[in-house]
């Protein structure tokens, strides 16, 4: 059985999120009557539908005294639960079960008493999937509940959910899991299996884990199985994500952006991605890193001042915003790592390029003439509107015209190499012909 399934929380003490359980627990230990509909909402991978099979083994536990949060896990009902055997208990899928017939189908069962139990216990998974007519079957039953029936509803988008259903439940929220969250249950799964792991590479697996404890089981669980050892340390993490590489050049990379310096910046993505670091995981720790250097600069008096190898609050805004539309990128792109490349390109601008060479190599032009500078921006505009990622690839190079043919000049091999591809060149040939009038080859060449 899978780490997730085989270690997921039975009681409201071993649910990993400290928010989830504190709400919880005031609930279950209320005197009050209790409620008769839940909604949890968050992101996948969080516990919603374990803990709300606790909370069907709370209110029909044998054992339970009131006032007691926790179900004995030994009873009749507690262990059929469990099992998934127990016949007033009954899991639905919302995705497969969205219509108004199966809705009013549910509600005519709802009217019959529970065959053991003492509450029948519905637990409705991706509920915002019903259509409108089964919200409004449901709204009706929610409006006047049996005395016998609980309803747990669960969503990872609660905006579509409508405002009705939301405001006749007690809703729950599971935020991402925080990093000590995520360790607490890798250490959960860790002494159920007897596995032996330092906490260096607890926390690697956790930041790895985008803040979903069935993601940290899963690699924790990836990792055992790969390595076929049941020690796992930091190193090990490190070796098998690759992320050693990523670690080590974060600072380097941050502070290359605030000094708006392209060509480092874009030379250090080119080595990570040679090293096999992963582009994803990679973006997700710049932000973060981001977001601690906003946390800093906010508790300082100089915060909106720029300094040398430092970002101000309103420098991080503007990084934040490129950055994160080039992470939603990633998994759409051919080469994981371009997004970032034309973020960076994007942020620092092809000037900076251009100075940062001219400086190196004095007495040499490296700047196109400027008609031709005046048809690369016209270039990019058009290209732009086609593909995005190669228009930010433009951005680095310098055009020509030599002989009728279109000379671009990059100073980087993995720019040449994207920029010479077949269905590229196809783009960029077919774009200077609508400028230009005339057919133009194109030739892609480094910078020397």
């Amino acid at each position: 059985m899978v780490f997730y399934l085989k270690y997921r929380p039975q009681k409201v003490s071993e649910l990993d999120s400290e928010e989830v359980r504190e709400k919880l627990s005031s609930v279950l230990s209320s005197k009050r009557t209790f409620a008769h509909a839940f909604l949890f909402t968050g992101p996948k991978g969080l516990g919603k539908t374990s803990a709300a099979r606790i909370v069907a083994r709370v209110v029909n536990c044998t054992n339970r005294k009131p006032g007691e949060i926790e179900p004995c896990n030994r009873c009749l009902q507690c262990k059929s639960i469990i099992e998934g055997t127990n016949l007033d208990v009954l899991e639905i899928d919302a995705a497969s079960n969205r219509g108004i017939d199966e809705i009013r189908d549910l509600r005519e069962k709802i009217r019959l008493s529970p065959v053991s139990a003492t509450k029948k216990v519905y637990i409705v998974d991706e509920v915002h999937m019903l259509t409108t007519e089964a919200f409004n079957a449901l709204l009706k039953t929610l409006e006047e509940p049996p005395g016998h029936v609980v309803f747990i509803l669960c969503t990872t988008e609660i905006h579509k959910v409508p405002p009705t259903i939301v405001s006749r439940c007690f809703q729950i929220r599971f935020p991402q899991a925080s990093i000590q969250e995520l360790v607490r249950s890798l250490k959960r799964i860790a002494r159920g299996d007897d596995l032996k792991i330092d906490d260096e590479a607890l926390v690697s697996i956790a930041n790895l884990s985008d803040g979903s404890f069935r993601d940290g089981s899963k690699i924790l669980e990836e990792l055992v199985r790969t390595v076929g050892s049941k020690k796992i340390t930091k190193a090990l993490v490190e070796k098998s994500y690759k992320i050693t590489s990523v670690d080590k050049n974060l600072e380097d990379f941050v502070s290359f952006l605030s000094r708006k310096d392209l060509k480092e910046a874009i030379l250090l993505i080119n080595s990570l991605e040679h090293s096999g670091a992963d582009a994803r995981f990679f973006t997700e720790r710049l932000i973060s890193h981001l977001h601690k250097i906003l946390m800093s600069n906010l508790q300082t008096e100089e915060s909106e001042k720029m300094t040398e190898g430092k970002l101000s609050v309103s420098e991080i805004k503007k990084l934040f915003e490129v950055i994160s539309e080039s992470y939603g990128k990633i998994k759409f792109s051919i080469y994981p790592f371009l997004p970032l490349e034309v973020a960076v390109i994007d942020w620092c601008q092809a000037e900076s390029l251009a100075e940062s060479i001219e400086s190196k190599t004095p007495g040499e032009s490296l700047s196109p003439e400027p008609k031709h500078d005046k048809m690369l921006l016209e270039l990019i505009e058009d290209v732009k509107k086609i593909n995005h990622s190669v228009a930010g690839v433009l951005r680095a190079c310098s055009l020509s015209f030599k002989n009728g043919v279109a000379v671009l000049e990059t100073p980087y091999t993995f720019h040449k190499e994207r920029l010479d591809n077949k269905k590229t060149k196809e783009i960029l040939e077919k774009t200077l012909k609508e400028m230009t009038g005339r057919k133009t080859s194109l030739q892609v060449k480094l910078k020397e």
